[in-house]
């Protein structure tokens, strides 16, 4: 019996990763595609600094994401500036 409890726990916490996973990584996607909006040079002035900080940034934040997959662990902070 408990194996079973144990197992269903599992499966529950495996079933809100996918749904918490799928979701956060949709919105992610979309966050990135609204800064490529950025690239408009008819509406927006920038250069190849500004750029490199943005990707950067991003970067950073996916090694960081893979750290924290991989470790469990993680950090709250946002820290951004052009």
């Amino acid at each position: 019996m408990l194996k079973k409890n144990s197992e269903d726990k599992r499966d529950l916490k495996r079933e809100k990763f996918v749904i918490f996973a799928e979701k956060r990584t949709i919105n992610a996607i979309k966050a990135i595609r609204v800064i490529s909006k950025l690239g408009n040079h008819n509406a927006y002035v920038y250069n190849d600094e500004d750029v490199r900080k943005i990707v950067k940034a991003l970067t950073n934040e996916i090694e960081a994401l893979k750290v924290r997959m991989k470790e469990s662990k993680h950090s709250g902070g946002i820290d951004f500036r052009l």
